[in-house]
């Protein structure tokens, strides 16, 4: 697996960091715990309040990824 170029700041994957599972950098939160609470229906604020250690522009970092990714996926133009 490897982590698109936007989001090389945002997220690390390292064995030594619950065994190479995608994780925010500088935390052990993994990014599948992040989406789990978006598909949920939870905020951006309450996912952050439960992972403090997560810094808001990582988590606005990927969302902000997804939403491009699925723009050009379905042919969606972003605004200029």
């Amino acid at each position: 697996m490897t982590i698109p170029k936007e989001l090389e700041q945002v997220i690390v994957i390292d064995s030594q960091i619950l065994g190479g599972t995608p994780c925010f950098k500088g935390t052990r939160v993994p990014l599948t715990t992040f989406l789990d609470h978006i598909e949920a229906g939870y905020s951006l604020d309450r996912f952050l309040q439960g992972y403090s250690s997560v810094h808001r522009e990582q988590a606005t970092a990927v969302l902000e990824w997804l939403s491009s990714q699925s723009r050009k996926a379905i042919g969606i133009e972003l605004a200029s």
